[in-house]
């Protein structure tokens, strides 16, 4: 996981404009956190040497629309207890991180291009 993590990261940066990523490099930390993976020193390395913007938009699990299926095993709680892991590597790891708003698919890329604002060549 955090090879093609490092390897997506280095096909994509630098990046003439903005680019966004489903999940990052700290996500992988988390994950190994989650399991008890004792010795996480290389995906630490990885954390401080591949670094991403300083914002990073989250989305919270949401009861009233999450779903359980072939890809997505997790049960609620699960991806409530990983969520809270995860996020809470990304801020150690010095990301500030934005909460995306519950409303739709179109609402929540609106409120992330605002957030991005006119310097972002969006």
């Amino acid at each position: 996981m955090l090879q093609r993590s490092v390897e997506s990261y280095l096909r994509h940066t630098p990046a003439p404009q903005p680019v966004f990523s489903d999940r990052g490099i700290p996500d992988t930390l988390g994950y190994a956190r989650l399991i008890g993976l004792g010795d996480t020193s290389a995906i630490e390395n990885a954390c401080r040497c591949y670094r991403y913007a300083p914002v990073v938009f989250v989305a919270p699990p949401w009861e009233a629309i999450y779903q359980t299926d072939s890809e997505r095993k997790q049960d609620f709680a699960e991806a409530q207890q990983t969520f809270a892991v995860v996020a809470a590597v990304y801020r150690h790891c010095g990301y500030r991180l934005i909460e995306l708003p519950r409303l739709s698919p179109r609402a929540r890329a609106d409120f992330v291009l605002q957030q991005l604002g006119p310097a972002a060549g969006l």
